[in-house]
């Protein structure tokens, strides 16, 4: 099993002594190493440690998380983002937050990060093309931030949108997607524990090319699931459209959720590659978080809801 309770483990047992170290470092550190506004925002003693949310599984080194993603709006290519996404502004930057809901917002994101409960997450990633990582994240639950607008009973579904700015991600400029890249979630999905919203990793600031100032976290689904650069996440009652699932369909569906058994129409979902691995290891269902969230999709047919 990949998740163990924090009652089973001692801090030790699963953070790096490194990790540990740079995570009370996290907020500390100076606005030159791109932290402008995380280290007034709140202080170190606030960045806790999720023990119960993370996996054993040693982290995927931060230069291949930071070299190696997909990235749509600054190219196409794996390399493409940390080459091209320093030109993104960051600050300011607010998110709104709206839709079925009694008190939408719209929030600056220092003042988001200084009101957030903010924890240290490992979680695997697993990519719809086949490879995977493992990422110490930092941020807080989604959950909370949905809490905070009371959602009424018409939110059955939260629907996310990132920035569109060509002058600034400059693989907007083709019509490689329809932008702004879109993303959704069944509320119940949305606000369940394990979903994160991430402003950080490997206890710094989050970089541009991975999702800079925020960016959601799902770790039991595809990585593309996870928009990143969010200006806008709206409660709604119908199914939102989703950006990978309006250009292709067949391949690639609302739910996304980790699944050995449903290949991809054009290779085997069977086994993954981890990054700095040589050898493939097999794909976990929900990518071994089935413990916590199997229930959530019970009755449903996963392979015609894929």
């Amino acid at each position: 099993m990949l998740i163990r309770n924090a009652p089973d483990l001692t801090e030790n047992e699963v953070t790096h002594h490194g990790l540990y170290l740079r995570r009370r470092e996290f907020l500390g550190a100076t606005a030159g190493l791109g932290l402008t506004g995380l280290a007034g925002a709140t202080s170190a003693a606030s960045l806790t440690y999720a023990k119960g949310f993370s996996t054993t599984e040693k982290a995927t080194s931060k230069e291949d998380v930071t070299s190696y993603n997909n990235f749509y709006e600054f190219g196409v290519d794996k390399g493409d983002p940390a080459q091209n996404a320093g030109r993104l502004k960051t600050r300011p930057w607010t998110v709104r937050i709206d839709g079925e809901c009694e008190a939408p917002r719209t929030v600056d994101i220092d003042s988001l990060i200084k009101g957030a409960k903010l924890e240290e997450r490992i979680y695997r990633m697993r990519c719809v093309e086949g490879w995977s990582m493992v990422i110490p994240w930092v941020g807080f639950p989604l959950k909370d931030l949905i809490a905070s607008v009371k959602p009424t009973s018409k939110a059955k579904y939260v629907a996310f949108e990132t920035l569109v700015r060509p002058s600034e991600m400059s693989g907007q400029a083709w019509n490689t997607l329809d932008w702004p890249y879109r993303e959704g979630l069944r509320i119940d999905e949305a606000t369940h524990p394990l979903t994160l919203m991430a402003v950080g990793l490997y206890g710094d600031a989050l970089p541009n090319q991975n999702g800079a100032p925020l960016r959601l976290v799902v770790p039991w689904k595809y990585g593309f699931k996870g928009g990143k650069s969010i200006v806008r996440i709206t409660l709604t009652d119908k199914q939102p459209a989703t950006a990978w699932n309006r250009l292709a369909p067949r391949e690639y569906g609302f739910y996304s959720n980790v699944n050995p058994a449903v290949d991809h129409p054009r290779w085997s979902q069977a086994t993954e590659r981890r990054i700095g691995e040589f050898r493939r290891r097999e794909t976990l269902p929900f990518n071994g978080y089935g413990e916590y969230v199997a229930d959530l999709y019970r009755g449903m047919d996963l392979k015609k809801n894929f």
